[in-house]
Parts: structure tokens; sequence; C-alpha cells
């Protein structure tokens, strides 16, 4: 039984490979906290509080899917060291392993992956330019290289992450 923090920025390819595990792996949860914070009423208006407040509930149903025996997998981008902590204990506690993963395939895959997807509701209500998204990237690589975890640099990094798995 595992938890998965996949860790990138915006375009790395986070969820695509949560869905892409759950997929290969069920019944396998791909935890998403932005679909969750976007079910909170009011979260446009107060995006922080909402983050927050979707983090909680993304770490109760972690600890649910992982005590009912299955793997999960949280795709979310991760700059500061209190939620992946917070993911690591409740895998601690539910007896399944914890696995950090960062996702960095280049700043120009990056920028192509984030300006070819379509603009989805959460998105749109918090646009990046592309400053932003650089600033992002240099946040995670440097997040990453603190927590020293395995950074996954390949454009099609599932291989290498069900690698980082065994």
């Amino acid at each position: 039984m595992k938890l998965i923090l996949l860790n990138g920025p915006p375009g790395s390819g986070k969820s695509t490979l949560a869905r892409r595990y759950a997929e290969d792996h069920p019944p396998a949860l791909a935890l998403d906290v932005d679909r969750i914070r976007a079910m909170l009423g009011g979260w446009r208006t107060s995006p922080g509080e909402a983050g927050l407040l979707a983090r909680d509930i993304a770490a109760a149903a972690a600890r649910t899917h992982l005590a009912a025996g299955h793997d999960v997998v949280v795709p979310q981008l991760v700059a500061r060291p209190g939620f992946a902590e917070r993911l690591e204990a409740v895998a601690s506690e539910c007896g399944a392993s914890f696995h950090e993963v960062v996702l960095l395939p280049g700043r120009e895959v990056v920028r192509r992956r984030f300006a070819a997807r379509g603009s989805s509701e959460i998105e749109a209500a918090a646009p990046l330019t592309g400053r932003e998204l650089d600033r992002a990237y240099e946040a995670i690589a440097a997040f990453a290289a603190s927590r020293r975890v395995p950074v996954l640099t390949e454009p099609d990094a599932y291989p290498a992450l069900l690698a980082c798995l065994t």
C-alpha cells in the first residue's frame, strides 16, 4: 500500500501520471486537491483558505482509502514542507509507504504543455503568466533539492515513476 505525492509545476504531468497510475493499479485513488478546492463554495473569493481546507479534506480521504488497503496518488504543487510531511504522517498512521516524487521535465516542456492544455474552470480562476510559471518551476526545483527526493526529468516519466516505487 502506497501514498504517492507527485509534486511539480503546472504542466509537469502530475495529474496525468496520477490518473494513469490509478488506472493501472485499481482501485488506487488519484486524489486531486485542486479539484476538491473547486468543489468548495466561494473558493474563488478565498482561494488560499479554500486550498488549505481542500488539503484537510484530501488528507482525510487519503487516510480513508489507505485504511481500506488501497494506494493513493496526490498530484499537487508543494513548495513548503507542511503538506508533504502531513501526507507522510498519514501514510505512516495507515502502515503505507510514502513516496514523494518531483516532476521537472524541463522548462520548455512545461511551458508547451501549459500553453497547449485547455483552461479549466480551476485554471481560469487563477491564471498564470509565463513568468509565474517560471517562478513555480524554480520554487519546486529548490524545494526538491531541500527534500532530497527523486526528481524525474523525462517528458514521459511514468516508467521512471514506477521504478521509484519498487
